[in-house]
This record gives structure tokens, C-alpha cells and sequence, in this order.
């Protein structure tokens, strides 16, 4: 699989930036990531109020379309993140979104989280959507490391995040109390070396 971005990775002469305000358009094969906007929340929504989504990913809180609304109409104005839709290329149609976010600048750093709307699972567009933002933090915003949490009730994010060249790092027992059950999250990184090793490997 292979994946462009209209972004350029920064060279000697073109350090990371020092700012995330410019937001990207990222181009993949099944994919496009953009910068989500306010009109994309009908389209996400049931991505928010999917009971199963919401177990996967350890959401607690509850939304409404007001209150997303709000959220995203924002988005564009954020530094130190980057929320971009992921774009069905084949539909056009919105299908979730991809987000780095708690950029650590002075140890080039930053998390990484990606959901998507119910009915899109196992086609593969997770992981390539994952797959153009790490590449985009790591070639384009100068990152030394990415990391994410998954919790041990969702074996099959865990396995897109390892194609991609996520490493675990550890466990973080009990981090989740979901419906009376303790749940551990699986620390998980990938750091920018193990990124240029693996994103020359065929996607598997």
C-alpha cells in the first residue's frame, strides 16, 4: 500500500514546524484525510452514539449533534493538534475521523486516536487512514515518537496499529471500569526510526 501527502517532510533546510495550525489534506489509495469541519458531524455521529463504539474506545460521556457541533466548528483553529475526516474515497462519503493530538514540542512528541462510523470496520481503511497521519507526523511535523492506548476488549485496533509498526510498550492494569468489569489498556508507540524501517515493508 502506498500513500501520498501533500505535505513535504521537513529537510535541514525546512525544520518542522513550529506550529499545527496548517491543517493537511493527506491522500491515500481507499482514503483521503482532511481537515474535518462542522458539516461533517452528521455523518460522524453515529460514531459517538454506537453502543459498541463506545465500549471499544471507553467513552463514558454522552453526546448530542449541538454540542459536536460546537467541537468541531474549532477544529480548524487548534494548534497543537490535527483532526482530520477520513474520506471514503470510493463513496466521498465522511467515515470517521483522525486525530494527533497533546503535541509535546520540546520532546517531539504526540498521541495518536482514530474512530471510525459503525459499518466500516475490517475493510482495511483504519489502518490506512493511521498509516497517512503517523507517516504525516513523522515526515511532515518532525515527531520523534506517536503513541496510543487500546484496550485489551479491542484485539482487532490493536492489530491495525502493529501493521503499521506500533510496538507495545506495556500494560496499564485496570485503567477502564466499564459496566462493573476492569479493563487494561496496551501502551502502545512507534518512534520515527521504526517508522523508516517499516513503511517500505508491503502492507499485510
Amino acid at each position: 500500500m502506498t500513500a501520498t501527502s501533500t505535505s513535504s517532510a521537513p529537510t535541514d533546510s525546512h525544520p518542522a514546524p513550529t506550529s499545527w495550525l496548517d491543517k493537511p489534506t493527506l491522500h491515500g489509495e481507499a482514503v483521503v484525510l482532511r481537515p474535518v469541519t462542522e458539516d461533517d458531524v452528521p455523518a460522524l455521529l453515529p460514531s459517538f452514539t454506537d453502543a459498541e463504539g463506545a465500549r471499544l474506545t471507553g467513552s463514558h460521556g454522552t453526546f448530542d449533534e449541538a454540542g459536536l457541533r460546537t467541537w468541531y466548528r474549532t477544529r480548524h483553529d487548534q494548534d497543537g493538534r490535527l483532526d482530520l475526516a477520513v474520506v471514503d474515497r470510493a463513496t466521498g462519503r465522511t467515515v470517521g475521523e483522525a486525530v494527533l493530538t497533546a503535541w509535546d514540542p520540546d520532546n517531539e512528541s504526540c498521541s495518536f486516536r482514530i474512530g471510525l462510523v459503525p459499518g466500516t470496520y475490517g475493510r482495511g481503511i483504519g489502518t490506512e487512514a493511521t498509516r497517512l497521519l503517523v507517516g504525516h507526523g513523522f515526515e511532515a511535523l518532525g515527531l520523534h515518537r506517536i503513541s496510543l492506548e487500546v484496550y485489551a476488549f479491542n484485539p482487532r485496533a490493536r492489530r491495525a496499529y502493529e501493521k503499521v509498526g506500533f510496538r507495545v510498550e506495556g500494560v496499564m492494569r485496570d485503567a477502564l471500569l466499564w459496566e462493573g468489569e476492569r479493563v487494561d489498556a496496551t501502551l502502545m508507540s512507534i518512534l520515527a526510526p521504526e517508522w523508516r524501517a517499516h513503511r517500505g515493508r508491503p502492507a499485510t
